[in-house]
């Protein structure tokens, strides 16, 4: 188990800080970056401490087999060469997921069962029974890719994903996912963990929190608590997992946490208009273990003035009407054109789909139906720079045009995916308002 193929799925646009995360925490170079996705020859030891401290993956996957195939029967053929009996029982429940891009096989459905039949005639063979197949709460997890004329065959050592950090059980409507926060938080080069004191650390403040996603990524991220320490994963029902070792694992990232110095005010900090958001928010930094690193108030982000003296980032997924629509016209125009080129995906025992486009992931409440963005937006940008100034301002929107509407030019742009929606993270470097020159009296 010291020379497996681990690939990690991301977020588009998310590749290179999710290498720069795999080298922090694995100490290797990943050997390849694709589209949405890491992939890197590491251990199993690596795939445990990859599924503890990555903000970024998606998932954890060990490649079992990758090769050419030009149809159905080929695939069979893949999926009854791997040893699938070295890392599961015949008594475990599986579930196979297949996506592909510009395949050429007509039936993903077909394709999936001919992998399915393949991994359980294998069992038969070797052990004299069968796995059964559970698409809600399986045991073991399998996943096939196909492209053009390759086929890239994977299990799964996370389980539920990896954005499920476990503590947020309070949310809004459509809440932004915690691995998306946390490449947001990542972009801006934010200096929460590699401070060397809590002093040192610049402060970091969401006006429009919601349920507190990215006050609380960035908290934690702070005090350098691992995302994964609240929950469990698909590894420790796989056959090479060994308790003890991952109980070490899990000591180690206990003792590596930062100590909160007592008394200390907080660095992060969320403010929202809705009064019941802040309460998710603040139930939700309870649970995750940094309410005492964290501020959260009710506000108005039009009136709502800079939570500490310090100049800092300000970071937000901005609002846009309770009904989350993925930005308007332009946000809804950018997920039909994500629906068309989106790999179709396949589960065994689920009816084929398309792929849905998903409403733009956002929590706060901070405007009403019928609101004026633009104005909202106009209003928000002289509030910035009349109180704000010395602070950078990072605004995640699938609105390019955007910063004109509020007048600022950005000096940054960050292209990040929100599932299907193409996005970008403005960078703004907020600098006070010029004094108007005094003019001459009229004689």
């Amino acid at each position: 188990m010291n020379q497996l193929q681990l690939f990690l799925p991301c977020a588009a646009g998310v590749e290179d800080m999710l290498a720069d995360e795999v080298h922090r925490i694995t100490g290797i170079a990943p050997s390849h970056k694709a589209r949405a996705g890491v992939a890197l020859n590491g251990s199993w030891r690596d795939a445990l401490l990859l599924n503890l401290h990555s903000r970024l993956a998606q998932r954890v996957l060990v490649q079992l087999w990758h090769g050419g195939y030009r149809n159905e029967n080929d695939l069979y053929h893949a999926a009854s060469e791997v040893a699938w009996e070295i890392w599961f029982t015949p008594t475990q429940t599986i579930k196979v997921e297949i996506t592909a891009q510009h395949s050429p096989l007509t039936s993903l459905n077909f394709a999936a069962l001919k992998i399915k039949d393949a991994v359980c005639d294998r069992f038969r063979a070797k052990r004299g029974e069968r796995p059964s197949v559970n698409t809600t709460w399986p045991d073991v997890r399998l996943y096939a890719h196909l492209t053009t004329d390759t086929v890239s065959l994977y299990i799964d050592t996370s389980g539920e994903p990896l954005f499920k950090r476990g503590w947020r059980e309070d949310k809004g409507d459509a809440p932004l996912k915690e691995t998306l926060a946390a490449a947001m938080i990542a972009a801006t080069g934010w200096n929460g963990a590699e401070a060397a004191s809590v002093d040192d650390i610049v402060p970091l403040y969401d006006p429009c929190c919601g349920s507190g996603t990215v006050a609380i990524e960035a908290a934690q991220i702070a005090l350098r608590i691992a995302p994964g320490l609240q929950r469990r994963f698909a590894f420790e029902k796989l056959l090479p997992f060994q308790a003890h070792v991952w109980q070490a694992i899990r000591e180690q990232a206990v003792r590596a946490q930062r100590e909160w110095p007592a008394g200390h005010r907080p660095i992060v900090f969320g403010s929202d208009v809705s009064f019941r958001m802040v309460d998710f928010a603040q139930r939700n930094a309870e649970r995750a273990g940094v309410a005492h690193a964290l501020e959260l108030r009710g506000g108005d982000a039009l009136q709502r003035m800079p939570p500490t003296d310090k100049p800092g980032v300000m970071l937000l997924n901005p609002p846009y009407g309770e009904r989350i629509a993925a930005a308007g016209v332009a946000g809804q125009n950018a997920a039909e054109r994500a629906r068309s080129r989106a790999p179709r995906t396949f589960t065994v025992g689920a009816p084929a789909q398309a792929p849905a486009a998903t409403p733009m992931g956002r929590e706060s409440a901070q405007m009403s139906d019928g609101a004026d963005a633009s104005e909202f937006f106009e209003k928000l940008a002289a509030h910035w720079k009349s109180h704000y100034a010395g602070w950078s301002a990072w605004l995640l929107t699938p609105d390019l045009k955007l910063p004109g509407r509020m007048r600022f030019k950005e000096s940054r742009r960050v292209p990040l995916w929100n599932g299907p929606i193409e996005c970008r993270l403005f960078r703004f470097d907020l600098m006070a308002r010029r004094p108007q020159a005094p003019t001459e009296p009229q004689a």
